[in-house]
């Protein structure tokens, strides 16, 4: 069987089931990846890898699987401040306690840990949704709050929570560096974002999008909420506790309880809205805008007003942000609840009706 889309020639559905069926979509992806994984650790300063590149990676990597939850399968989380926690302090109770422990083991475990703390949170989900969910799952927040200060084992008997990782290596190569860092970094969220790409665009992601959608009608044509649900908790779980570590062993070195609060929760939740809910790519929009945007409002902002003889001060910059983030959290949600990922498919969309040579 032959056919035709946006100019290309498919000759069977395996062609068409490609994680990329578009050719045009290949080569994007290809050079995105050659610029982030070659062009900019070779141009890159030290102070924007440690500043904006490496959180940008870890927060889209904690992003994606906020969207996985909120965004594919529409149960509404509070806690991914939690599952971040839970995921680092996790993967440092493995490094600390046994000998020789690989970083790359201590991710995945430490996500493991994260599934199973999300899992249990993720129960109410069986019974509840929306606001009362969103409650629910906030709970998971201030648990983790007080059992990270409280439960002294979880942090080797550190007073105030505080727990330091340092010399991590992979595969005996130190991370010392920014460059290093990122590069890992972004390898895993690379990785990561293939992994969840193939999961929502098979039978599990068809699952949380139909309950996401009419949860009453899934249930009608044989999809079980209850493995839906708390299927969708796990993998978000999971992929926002990886980050969690990353984000405490390879980024920040020391951390306590405090640098997973639920402001960070928060955080993620603009992301998937900002960037859009339901894409993968929304996730990539959302901490890019999150993270560089006060970076540039500090760096140009106070400039631009002096052209108009306004001054401003860190604290008038600082609200500026605050009123940039809920002006836009505003229009995406109601306006357009695409976000950012929108302008990406109108963008691919008009580069498939190019000529295409067959």
């Amino acid at each position: 069987m032959f056919y035709r889309e946006n100019g290309q020639f498919k000759t069977s559905y395996r062609a068409d089931q490609q994680i990329f069926p578009i050719a045009q979509d290949r080569w994007a992806i290809a050079l995105l990846l050659a610029v982030a994984l070659v062009v900019v650790p070779m141009l890159a300063s030290d102070y924007l890898f440690r500043a904006v590149l490496i959180p940008f990676s870890i927060m889209a990597l904690a992003a994606l699987g906020v969207n996985i939850l909120v965004g594919y399968c529409g149960q509404i989380s509070l806690g991914s401040g939690a599952f971040m926690a839970v995921g680092a302090y996790g993967a440092y109770n493995l490094i600390a306690r046994i000998e020789g422990m690989p970083l790359i083991v201590a991710l995945i475990l430490g996500g493991l840990c994260a599934t199973l703390f999300g899992i249990v949170f993720g129960l109410p989900s069986l019974r509840v949704k929306g606001l009362y969910l969103a409650v629910a799952t906030l709970a998971a927040q201030f648990f983790s709050d007080w059992m990270f200060l409280r439960i002294k084992w979880l942090t080797n008997d550190s007073p105030s929570g505080s727990v330091t990782v340092s010399n991590a290596t992979v595969f005996g190569i130190p991370l010392e560096s920014g460059m290093s860092k990122y590069v890992f970094c972004m390898i895993v969220l690379v990785v990561m974002a293939l992994l969840a790409k193939n999961l929502v665009r098979g039978a599990i992601g068809r699952e949380w999008m139909a309950i996401r959608d009419m949860d009453v009608a899934a249930s009608v044509i044989g999809i079980r909420p209850m493995y839906a649900k708390l299927s969708a908790f796990a993998v978000s779980s999971f992929i926002i506790g990886v980050a969690g570590a990353l984000w405490g062993i390879v980024h920040l070195g020391t951390w306590e309880p405090a640098a997973f609060s639920v402001e960070v929760s928060f955080r993620l939740l603009f992301m998937v809205i900002i960037g859009g809910l339901g894409s993968i790519m929304g996730a990539f929009f959302g901490a890019a805008f999150i993270v560089v945007l006060p970076i540039f409002l500090n760096q140009f902002l106070p400039g631009l007003l002096s052209l108009f003889g306004i001054g401003i001060t860190t604290a008038g910059i600082s609200h500026a942000e605050l009123m940039i983030f809920g002006a836009l959290i505003v229009w995406f949600l109601i306006v357009e609840p695409h976000g950012l990922a929108k302008l990406w498919s109108t963008g691919k969309q008009k580069l498939r009706l190019w000529p295409f040579p067959h």
